[in-house]
């Protein structure tokens, strides 16, 4: 996947106006086609660099396997329900999202509903237009002093949370990521989910839907709850068991409950729509012009950026590509590409353990961006088609290569100030080592031998391994090139390790044939990096 080379760009989804025309500005070809068929989807998704949908499209493997130079699907909204992320995983192509964009909508609505709850006003709206008047049917009930419990406390939970504050309600909560002293900042008591059901006059869930997260109000948890608990979810369908929840409302351990979302959209089974007790809406939490249009706003930035190089954000899957962009980092990637291109030919095999090691302080966060590096250079080349920081883990997995990452805090010297870059395959000798000088990446050790001046990985380099006493092989390798034409750019070797030296030598051209030079050495190969 060429970053940077995006040229046209297909809308399938309707979306603001404002989305194609930062596209355009941005200079990106669009096509704008709404309402595609999944047929007409696979014909115009052929020639596409990128594409934008909303929840409508879904973007399947199928879809996917046409999309010949697909790089990006940008999902203008925060679910990728819709969208096969580990089929775009493993060819490669970028899923983005906005997760912001629909936030205070979300929340917006979140709040509408548990005011509805309160005070039962859709049911008590219905009744008026069906003529009558009946004040003593829709008692409701205050939520000043009463409990809310928040089920996921990220940007829309929290959003939630703040609001119904005001009204007067206890909020407690409960989210595995978010710290406890994070979520007292916005007035949250994080308890675990056992001593919050009991506790809570209504529940809110605001988490993804993943396996740990399906099902999480169950008839297990609803008999855990007080009785006439109120429960909304304007979050995913399959986070409230609907079955359970159906259950709790016929028996009256659930009071009521609001809903946004359904694990089927439309839902074809009724029996929970048509509860008397039940407030619903089709999945309306970002339907409002504000959400929509800073989803577009957003998504279409966010590719722009990716299109001209200026950055990457709302990435879903391979986020070690959204460190490849910045300019301190780049020449790393490119070290430790570099570093798993040399150690895979050295080896000649790109199966085993991988050891990434970084030294310093300067990488003691890199090693979550360097080792899927380090894995696109130890696959490159191989049976895959293409290999990229996207799906380059996924792949060696499945390639039976296994990569894992340390860190040391002290680098040796003269590295200490820069960092240290150590790639090893375990159960071999096989080991490279090297770091950036300025912004080249540089080879530091060989298979145990240091370059008390280090070899520049880049461009067209030939490495070769021979007797320290044999003085025959340069000379050979100068006739060759002389023969050829290709010149010598840099030479450096290293130091003497039982009785042999590696030499690295910059060239201008890759040599057609190494015949001659393989009788005075050792081992020899040749990278283009």
């Amino acid at each position: 996947m060429a970053l940077g080379k995006l040229q046209k760009v297909l809308i399938s989804d309707s979306l603001d106006p404002c989305c194609r025309e930062i596209l355009q500005a941005g200079g990106l070809r669009v096509q704008e086609k709404p309402g595609l068929s999944k047929e007409e989807l696979l014909r115009e998704i052929r020639d596409c660099d990128g594409l934008i949908v909303r929840s409508a499209t879904k973007v399947t493997a199928d879809v996917l396997e046409a999309a010949e130079r697909l790089q990006v699907v940008g999902r203008a909204g925060t679910g990728v329900d819709n969208v096969d992320v580990e089929a775009a995983t493993r060819k490669g192509v970028l899923v983005m999202n906005t997760p912001t964009g629909n936030s205070l909508s979300a929340a917006e609505l979140t709040c509408g509903m548990i005011l509805s709850l309160a005070r039962q006003i859709p049911q008590a709206a219905a009744s008026m237009k069906e003529g009558k008047w009946d004040r003593k049917k829709y008692m409701g009930m205050e939520l000043n002093g009463k409990t809310l419990g928040v089920l996921g406390l990220g940007r829309i939970g929290r959003e939630v949370a703040t609001r119904m504050q005001a009204f007067g309600m206890k909020t407690i909560g409960y989210d595995p990521i978010i710290t406890p002293e994070t979520s007292a900042t916005f007035g949250v008591e994080q308890l675990p989910l056992e001593q919050i059901w009991p506790r809570c006059d209504f529940i809110t869930v605001h988490t993804p839907l993943l396996p740990s997260t399906t099902g999480l109000l169950n008839d297990s948890t609803f008999a855990k709850c007080r009785r006439g608990v109120q429960v909304v979810n304007c979050a995913r369908g399959g986070i409230v068991d609907e079955g359970a929840l159906l259950r709790a409302l016929q028996s009256g351990q659930c009071g009521g409950a609001a809903l946004d979302v359904f694990t089927q959209e439309p839902p074809k089974d009724r029996d929970l729509v048509n509860h008397p007790n039940v407030i619903c809406c089709p999945h309306l939490g970002a339907s409002t012009r504000e959400a929509q249009s800073r989803c577009g706003k957003e998504i279409a930035i966010q590719i722009v950026d990716m299109a001209t190089g200026k950055g990457l954000a709302g990435i879903v899957n391979g986020q070690a590509l959204s460190k490849a962009f910045a300019p301190q980092t780049k020449p790393w990637i490119a070290l430790a590409r570099a570093l798993g291109t040399v150690l895979r030919t050295a080896s000649k095999q790109a199966q085993g353990s991988v050891q990434v090691c970084t030294l310093g302080t300067p990488l003691q966060e890199a090693g979550s961006y360097l080792m899927p590096a380090v894995t696109v250079g130890m696959l490159a080349g191989g049976v895959q088609k293409e290999v990229t920081l996207v799906n380059a883990l996924l792949l060696a997995q499945e390639a039976g290569l296994k990569v894992t990452t340390t860190h040391r805090d002290v680098a040796p010297e003269p590295d200490s100030s820069a960092g240290l870059l150590q790639v090893s395959l375990q159960g071999t000798p096989h080991q490279v080592a090297g770091t950036v000088q300025g912004s080249t990446p540089v080879l530091r050790e060989l298979n145990g031998a240091t370059f008390k001046r280090p070899a520049p990985l880049a461009g067209p380099i030939l490495i070769y391994r021979a007797k320290a006493s044999e003085l025959s092989a340069l000379s050979t390798l100068a006739g060759l090139l002389g023969k050829v034409g290709v010149q010598l750019q840099s030479y450096h070797s290293s130091s003497t390790v039982a009785g042999e030296q590696w030499s690295v030598i910059g060239l201008s051209a890759p040599l057609s044939d190494l015949a001659e030079l393989k009788s005075r050495v050792t081992e020899v190969f040749q990278l283009h990096l």
